[in-house]
C-alpha cells in the first residue's frame, strides 16, 4: 500500500511522532479501505489548533484532533484524502491524564483522524459504537490498548 505523507511540525515540542509512526498508523487505518493514499498532517500548538476550532467547529479552545477531508479528488491516483490537524499540548495533556502512554494516545488519533477523512463519524450512538469498534481494532492489530478503557 502506498501512502504519501505531508508531515507538517508547526510546534515545538518533545515525544512528537516520527514520520515513520505516522505512516505505520495511517496505513492501518487504510487497511482493506484504500490501495493508496495521500494525507496530510500537521502538529500543531495550543494557539493554531485554538484558532482552527473557532473558526471550523465554533468552538472555544484547542480540541486534540480535526480532520478535513477532500472532496472530489477520488479519481486521483494516490487519492488526495484530507488534511488532519493534531494538537500536541492536547495530546499530551489527555494522554497525562487518562493515564495513556503519549506514544498510544498518537497512535489513536491519528487512526481516528483517517477514518474521519474516510467518511466515518461520532454524530449519533450508532455512529460513535461502529467508529469505536474500528478504532479499537486497528489499534490492537497495532498492539496497543482500547482506547476507551482509562488507564490501558
Amino acid at each position: 500500500m502506498a501512502i504519501r505523507l505531508a508531515l507538517q511540525y508547526a510546534c515545538g515540542s518533545a515525544d512528537l511522532p516520527s514520520h515513520r509512526a505516522v505512516i505505520k498508523w495511517i496505513r492501518a487505518a487504510l487497511v482493506r479501505r484504500c490501495a493508496s493514499a495521500e494525507v496530510t498532517v500537521r502538529i500543531v500548538g495550543e494557539a493554531e489548533g485554538a484558532d482552527l476550532n473557532r473558526r471550523w467547529r465554533k468552538r472555544r479552545g484547542a480540541t486534540n484532533v480535526l480532520s478535513f477531508p477532500s472532496e472530489g479528488l477520488d479519481h486521483a491516483a494516490p487519492a488526495f484524502l484530507g488534511d488532519i490537524v493534531i494538537c500536541a499540548p492536547v495530546v499530551m495533556r489527555e494522554a497525562h491524564e487518562q493515564s495513556k502512554s503519549p506514544e498510544a494516545h498518537w497512535a489513536h488519533l491519528i487512526v481516528h483522524g483517517v477514518l474521519h477523512l474516510l467518511g466515518c463519524d461520532h454524530k449519533t450512538q450508532r455512529e460513535a459504537e461502529a467508529m469505536e469498534k474500528l478504532e479499537q481494532a486497528i489499534l490492537k492489530r497495532l498492539g496497543y490498548p482500547n482506547p476507551y478503557v482509562p488507564g490501558a
